[in-house]
């Protein structure tokens, strides 16, 4: 996912792609565990994508706190 589409998202929609990303690298790194995955460059991937929707989040936390 880009940086971009995640810009574009709701709060709401932010912690579901979250919760739903962190699902999928724990699987990932599962996987890999057990044997090795096809293409291993895919939990790179995934973890990036939750270090980017988790930065989206605290970004719009600390904006929302300066606000007030």
């Amino acid at each position: 996912m880009k940086q971009t589409d995640i810009t574009n998202l709701t709060a709401d929609d932010l912690q579901e792609n979250l919760a739903e990303q962190s699902e999928i690298l724990a699987k990932l790194k599962m996987n890999h565990s057990v044997s090795p995955l096809e293409n291993p460059m895919q939990i790179g991937v995934a973890r990036k994508t939750v270090a980017r929707l988790k930065t989206e989040i605290r970004k719009r936390e600390l904006t929302q706190a300066q606000e007030k």
